[in-house]
């Protein structure tokens, strides 16, 4: 049986195929890249469309034109999707409505308003606990305030504790411009701070807050 013998390609010829093939390919992206730009009136071509322009919704705005924004429809009758098909939005809103008899929650607690932080008198006379006086809430006021405001306002609320000797001023809760002050005028001033006290807001929920105030208020007697 007889072979033949192998037949070899010039490395030159192999050099000029890989050539002409990279050649074809940078022709075949540049089409590609050209296809999908957009130019004049041509909008160009986008992977998911729905996702470069999402249809934003305005609140508490009604939407009463079947299919406007829609970008592709998913309805059979063509149209397009529309707020407004929602059967469970019988008042054609984009946000839902709360819940009857509620009220909007903010630092406060419970109270649809915000004071501002130098308004002390206001303070005083709107804010007002929502916490029963029960021996549990004074209990826990009581743990709070060993853990946050012992160290400069002392155990008896003397202005006496361990960093209160060392910054001195710390006014007493039983001094006479103290004592009598109300229990908006403390909460505001956990929440907000005064003088060299700083804002204990972000290391105590609003109804930590209230309970701390109840204790306080013990000490001021």
């Amino acid at each position: 049986m007889k072979v033949e013998p192998q037949k070899l390609i010039p490395s030159n010829l192999i050099e000029s195929m890989h050539q002409k093939i990279n050649i074809a390919l940078a022709i075949i992206y540049s089409i590609f890249l050209v296809a999908c730009g957009a130019d004049g009136d041509r909008p160009g071509y986008e992977y998911a469309p729905q996702m470069y322009h999402s249809v934003p919704y305005e609140g508490l705005s009604q939407v009463t034109e079947e299919g406007k924004g829609q970008l592709i429809s998913n309805r059979e009758d063509g149209k397009g999707e529309f707020y407004n098909s929602n059967p469970h939005n019988p008042n054609r809103m984009t946000m839902r409505q709360p819940p009857e008899n509620t009220v909007s929650r903010n630092n406060y607690g419970l109270l649809p308003i915000n004071i501002p932080k130098d308004s002390l008198e206001m303070a005083e006379r709107i804010l007002k606990s929502p916490l029963p006086d029960s021996d549990e809430v004074l209990a826990e006021g009581k743990a709070l305030y060993d853990r946050f405001c012992e160290h400069c306002h002392g155990a008896s609320g003397a202005g006496d504790g361990l960093v209160g000797q060392v910054y001195l001023g710390v006014t007493p809760y039983n001094s006479a411009t103290v004592k009598d002050k109300g229990e908006g005028h403390i909460y505001h001033v956990i929440t907000h701070g005064k003088g060299r006290m700083q804002s204990h807001a972000s290391q105590l929920e609003p109804m930590e807050r209230w309970k701390i105030v109840r204790y306080v208020q013990t000490l001021q007697k």
